[in-house]
């Protein structure tokens, strides 16, 4: 495909998307997401909240608005407002901005219903509030809410023609269903159209510079949205459309996507898809399609994205799922080895969503599906280097582990390089052939331990007051009453976990010990605390084990 033109992108994360169940920014929250949006992502407008929701919106709105006005991004800040005979737009006035998005009804059904009123005097009203704002000076967008509801209703009675439209792309008149389809949107645009600007070109004064479609419910899927946006294109040519989905059945990447291919000049979305009932389109991921697969022209600086991403993970308290495309914490991993050594020689497991272009880098995952080439692309991370005998430990310990545990991060690599490469069991003279550690509630920890010291087993058990200070007395029992051997004393214990530790992290465990008047140190590694730990005393006693032949 060509170019496209410049696709509009409007962001109501601080509006729509606050009504997130769970959802509610403090006034600086939003002014410090509102800055992100504008000043380093450059998305091209903000909807920044309802008028006359509360004393704290009203806070909020106020200090982006002072904020927009120095940086002369005020007129890209707009607030939501309601047909109510200029109550919200003296609220949009006292909180300093100057673009209102004027809540309309897109459907007989919800005219009808919610407001008991006529088409006609439903525009009637919206033509006097249009009115009142041109004279305060407050530019106006229209949404015509439950839009979609309103161009299916009217040939709901033929669900079978309507459907017959939309596959053959047949103009609006072509067929009888599509005829009658959108009669009442159609009704209420044709009784505002000498309010709404036609184009950006013609100098038009009026006061409506957009008209808003919503999928308020999320009832569509991109057939529809191909056929219905058309329509509103084809009737009402030079009229900028805006497309507003909603995600109730997955669907609004496509629909959004959808819209532009039928004319549509501008998409809204939330970043991290938030917004009522199952959230609306994510920005992120409209961005890279808009540019990958349709090479769309938009504002937007993809490097900032996974930044913005996480600055309203924390700001909102929902957490960003690690498969979430763009900005989840997995999508830049590789797992299988095969893949990890196709990237190596020729990048062949990549596609263009290269993670550099949103600020994040590719990582090779380590666990039981690790190979070689995981390893090999994680130590060059690193700036380390094995030989292939190291190398063949380290990953069969890799490997080991990722039984134990779902992912070893590139963080515990040199734990695990250290752990396996300091200690080989040709080295062992003390064998830890099986042991057993349990506790139950109102009863000390018992442990059972089975030891080979060269060539004789032996095998105790003990109580303790934890499990490992249970293996520690089994195993001072085996030294001292059945070989007569003085036994190391413990002398400090800490634990560590690798930077980015989860709950399932590996742990590492460093004991210090004092015997015969010196000090020694041993590190041992697992997803288990208690183990890591009797590795580590293992470790000890191998160290030790000659001085008793002195």
């Amino acid at each position: 495909m060509q170019r496209m033109r410049h696709i509009e992108l409007l962001d109501t994360t601080l509006r729509d998307g606050e009504q997130t169940s769970g959802v509610s920014f403090m006034p600086h929250e939003k002014l410090m997401i509102c800055r992100a949006l504008l000043e380093d992502l450059r998305v091209d407008r903000v909807e920044v909240a309802s008028a006359r929701v509360s004393d704290g919106e009203l806070d909020a709105v106020q200090r982006i608005t002072r904020w927009a006005a120095t940086k002369d991004l005020l007129d890209r800040v707009e607030v939501l407002g309601f047909v109510d005979d200029g109550k919200s737009l003296d609220w949009i006035e006292q909180a300093g901005a100057r673009t209102m998005n004027l809540l309309c009804k897109g459907s007989q059904r919800h005219c009808n219903g919610q407001l008991g009123k006529t088409m006609e005097q439903h525009a009637e009203d919206i033509r006097r509030n249009v009115l009142m704002a041109a004279k305060r000076g407050i530019a106006v967008n229209i949404y015509l809410e439950d839009w979609s509801g309103g161009m299916k209703e009217a040939d709901s009675s033929d669900p079978q023609k309507t459907t017959d439209c939309l596959i053959s792309n047949e103009p609006a008149a072509s067929t009888e269903g599509c005829h009658r389809m959108g009669g009442y949107v159609f009704g209420l645009m044709d009784a505002l159209l000498d309010l709404i600007n036609h184009s950006a070109s013609s100098g038009s004064s009026a006061p409506i510079r957009r008209v808003m479609l919503p999928d308020t419910l999320g009832i569509l899927n991109p057939l529809e949205v191909l056929s219905f946006v058309k329509k509103m294109v084809h009737r009402y040519p030079g009229v900028h459309f805006d497309f507003h989905a909603h995600n109730d059945y997955d669907l609004a990447v496509s629909n959004v996507l959808a819209a532009v291919l039928s004319g549509a000049c501008g998409l809204h979305t939330c970043i991290n898809g938030l917004g009522e009932r199952a959230g609306n389109a994510p920005l992120a991921s409209v961005q890279a399609i808009l540019k990958d697969h349709f090479n769309a022209h938009t504002s937007i600086h993809e490097e900032e994205l996974n930044k913005v991403a996480h600055m309203v993970e924390s700001y909102s308290g929902i957490a960003i799922p690690p498969n979430k495309p763009i900005t989840g914490s997995a999508v830049f991993t590789q797992v299988a080895g095969v893949h990890a050594d196709g990237d190596k020689k020729s990048g062949l497991y990549q596609n263009a969503l290269k993670p550099e272009r949103f600020g994040r880098r590719r990582e090779y995952a380590l666990g039981k599906a690790s190979g070689k080439a995981n390893v090999l692309m994680n130590l060059k991370e690193l700036g380390l280097d094995l030989c292939d005998e190291d190398m063949k430990k380290v990953t069969d310990r890799i490997i080991e582990l990722g039984d134990k545990k779902e992912l070893v991060t590139q963080e515990d690599l040199p734990y695990i390089i250290r752990d396996v490469l300091k200690h080989t069991e040709e080295d062992e003279r003390v064998r830890l052939l099986s042991y057993m550690v349990s506790t139950a509630f109102g009863l000390r920890p018992m442990a059972q331990v089975r030891l080979q010291i060269d060539d004789e087993i032996y095998e105790e058990s003990a109580q303790g007051d934890g499990q490992y200070d249970a293996f520690v007395r089994a195993v001072r029992h085996i030294y001292r009453d059945r070989l007569g051997r003085k036994f190391p004393w413990l002398s400090n214990y800490a634990v560590t976990i690798p930077p980015g530790g989860r709950t399932d992290a590996l742990v590492q465990t460093t004991i210090e010990w004092t015997f015969m008047e010196r000090n020694y140190r041993t590190h041992a590694l697992d997803a288990d605390q208690t183990e890591a730990a009797i590795k580590a005393t293992i470790k000890l006693l191998n160290i030790i084990e000659p001085l008793y032949e002195g």
